[in-house]
């Protein structure tokens, strides 16, 4: 196999990839190249801080009092001025909806909890834990059925 990248700020930016037949490999970078929007990264501030907060460092984006709030890596808030539905659309692919409220880094959960009330937590790294609804629990499970 062959990798070939030219960089040339003058070209409209294309992606061909030539191979034998489709597999793993060929869907991942169809992936990749379809979720990717552009950018990487949201503006969002805490306090007097106003910080780059890239997607890999996000854990989740909530609804928090009415504000969209972004959970980074170390359990920090950070308020961000887009809406729940338009970050959904420029987010990559390994954010998955949880909740009505609620975009998870699928990366950064590390596992699903039963509640005693008969539903599903989903616990990230940092130590925040929100709810997952059946809805979003369900299409969590057929997505990973596949794997």
């Amino acid at each position: 196999m062959k990798y070939k990248l030219v960089i040339d700020k003058n070209a409209e930016e294309e992606i061909i990839a030539i191979v034998h037949a489709p597999s793993t490999l060929t869907q991942q970078i169809e992936n990749l190249v379809c979720s990717f929007s552009g950018s990487d990264s949201v503006m969002g501030s805490r306090e007097d801080e106003l910080r780059k907060l890239a997607f890999d460092e996000i854990e989740c984006i909530t609804v928090l009092d009415r504000k969209v709030i972004a959970i980074d890596r170390e359990g920090k808030h950070y308020r961000v001025q887009d809406r729940l539905r338009d970050l959904e659309s420029v987010l990559p692919s390994y954010f998955i909806r949880i909740n009505k409220s609620t975009l998870a880094n699928e990366h950064c959960i590390v596992r699903f909890v039963a509640v005693f009330s008969g539903g599903v937590d989903a616990v990230f790294r940092c130590g925040h834990r929100d709810y997952v609804s059946r809805r979003c629990f369900a299409e969590i499970k057929r997505r990973y059925e596949g794997v």
